[in-house]
Formats: structure tokens, C-alpha cells, sequence
């Protein structure tokens, strides 16, 4: 493995940890024969939630990827859960995207901007810029490292209250919050994101169904659903135990561009797929981790 990919390993090996619906996805799409091993599942895309303030946020933690060879590309906004994002094109088309999201603290009320700079100013210079990111082992603990303090769970909820994006981030931090399985390269019969959402809900999935279990950007060539956030025990910083959403499982579906749909199946590379993402579908995806969802 090149240094890139010992990242990305590591982030992954984590995430499998944390999130138990990684394991029951892959499981029961050995048990049913669609894969072998997971090794055989195109990755579409990581994702990674940060907070918009002075030192953090996209600026410094796209650094890490851009240096590895990802290319920045495409601007999402998302007015109502105010946030802004990026996605990043990997230098090997068997690597997945990035994309990168970023709350907009300063669109939030006072009070919110208080808790949220109460931690982050903590953070007095770039953290990445301190890191040797030749040295895969140092990133990888940066990748799981609290950045600031431990939240309390009134803080937690008071940020809740108005952005469940900026309380799931004030207390997650960098941990990766979803990759994402490539349906289109599965098998006849489950490659595309309706049979695939029927199969997971067949082995007790459940998934987020914010704007419907999948969701369909307007060309209709890009398709994404996802789980629901399992939830984790949290111990705060006041003394409180509580379960709140931990990470997801997303599922997409790229469709073949146009020009491209005569293509034999034996031909069709990453590039004759519709790329770059969605800010509509994008949108409810972010629901997956929201107590709408949760709480169903």
C-alpha cells in the first residue's frame, strides 16, 4: 500500500469498529452471494463533517488529501442546514471521492456561536500544518483525535436544538462519517438502488427515508440512499451517559452518462459514470445522523 491508501486503510478500519451496520451490510451481502469479500465493493465516496472557524474546517483538513493527490472540485451550499462543501476527485480511479462539509458558524444565533468557539478556540493554530503527512501512522491519529475538549451534554443539546449537524460534530469530531458502497458495480438483480434498498430492508436495515428511501438527483443518473445512524454511548464531559447517532452507511448508484449508454458492461470505466454529487440529495442524506431519523 502506498501512503494514501495506508490512510484511508486505517480510516476505514476504524469506522468498521464504530459503525456495526458496516458489518451487517457485508455480511449479508456475502451470506446472500452478492459479494465474495468486501474487498470486492468500490468505495464511491468518504465523507467528513468540520466546523467553519479560524484554523479548522475544510481549509485545513482538505490539506491532508490535496498533498496526497486529490483534486478540489464542485461547491455545494445547503441554505437550510447551513453548510457549505467540496468534493475531491481521487488521483486513482479505484480510490473513492472525498467529500468534505463545513458548517457555516457565523449563520447561527449567538448563543450557538458562544458554545461552539467556547471549544474550538482551543484550536489556536492549522493542526494539519504541524502534522508530517508522509508519516501515514501520524495522520491516522490525527483522524481520530479530539481537537478540543469534551463537550458537556448541556452544551451538546443547546447546539442541537438548532443545528443536530454542529452537536453531531462538536462531540464526533473528524470521525468518518459514512463511505459509501457503489451499487451499480454489484451484481444483476442488485444494482440498482431500489432492489439493492429492498435487499437491506429483507435483512432489518433501516434506512433514512428523509425526501424517500432514495434519493434521485434531477438528470436522474445519480441515485443515494443510506442507514440509519446506529446509535452510540457518549460520555460527556459533566458526567453524562448518553446514546446519540454515531455514523452511517450510504449506497449509490451512478448511472452511465448519455453518450455512453450503448457501451458494453465489460468496457464501462468510473469516467462513463455521472460523477460530482448532488446538493438535493445530499441534503436528506445529511438526515441520516438527525433525531427525525433516529428516533423512528
Amino acid at each position: 500500500m502506498n501512503k494514501l491508501e495506508l490512510i484511508l486503510e486505517g480510516l476505514m478500519r476504524r469506522y468498521r469498529e464504530r459503525v456495526p451496520d458496516v458489518n451487517r451490510v457485508l455480511s449479508a451481502m456475502i451470506a446472500d452471494g452478492l459479494i465474495k469479500d468486501a474487498q470486492e465493493i468500490e468505495n464511491d465516496h468518504i465523507a467528513f463533517r468540520t466546523i467553519g472557524v479560524p484554523h479548522l474546517g475544510i481549509q485545513s483538513l482538505e490539506k491532508i488529501f490535496i498533498y496526497h493527490g486529490y483534486t478540489k472540485r464542485d461547491y455545494l451550499y445547503f441554505e437550510e442546514k447551513k453548510l457549505d462543501a467540496y468534493w475531491y476527485a481521487p488521483p486513482d480511479p479505484a480510490l473513492p471521492r472525498i467529500f468534505i462539509s463545513e458548517l457555516r458558524v457565523g449563520d447561527l444565533s449567538e448563543k450557538a456561536q458562544q458554545i461552539i468557539h467556547s471549544y474550538t478556540d482551543e484550536v489556536t493554530a492549522d493542526p494539519v500544518d504541524t502534522l508530517d503527512l508522509d508519516n501515514p501512522d501520524q495522520v491516522d491519529v490525527f483522524l481520530h483525535s479530539g481537537l478540543w475538549r469534551l463537550p458537556t451534554y448541556a452544551d451538546f443539546s443547546a447546539l442541537a436544538a438548532e443545528s443536530e449537524y454542529a452537536s453531531w460534530t462538536i462531540y464526533n469530531r473528524y470521525y468518518l462519517n459514512h463511505f459509501t458502497i457503489s451499487v451499480h458495480n454489484l451484481k444483476e438483480g442488485y444494482n440498482h438502488i431500489e432492489a439493492y434498498n429492498q435487499f437491506l430492508e429483507k435483512h432489518g436495515l433501516q434506512l433514512n427515508d428523509a425526501g424517500g428511501k432514495f434519493k434521485k438527483s434531477p438528470d436522474g443518473l445519480l441515485l443515494q440512499s443510506s442507514t440509519v445512524a446506529g446509535m452510540i454511548a457518549a460520555n460527556f464531559a459533566d458526567g453524562v451517559v448518553h446514546r446519540i447517532s454515531g455514523s452511517y452507511v450510504e449506497f449509490a448508484e451512478r448511472r452511465l452518462l448519455p453518450e455512453y449508454q450503448q457501451l458494453p458492461q465489460v468496457s464501462v470505466k468510473r469516467e462513463h459514470r455521472r460523477d460530482g454529487f448532488e446538493a438535493a440529495n445530499a441534503n436528506k442524506i445529511f438526515e441520516s445522523t438527525y433525531s427525525s431519523q433516529t428516533n423512528k
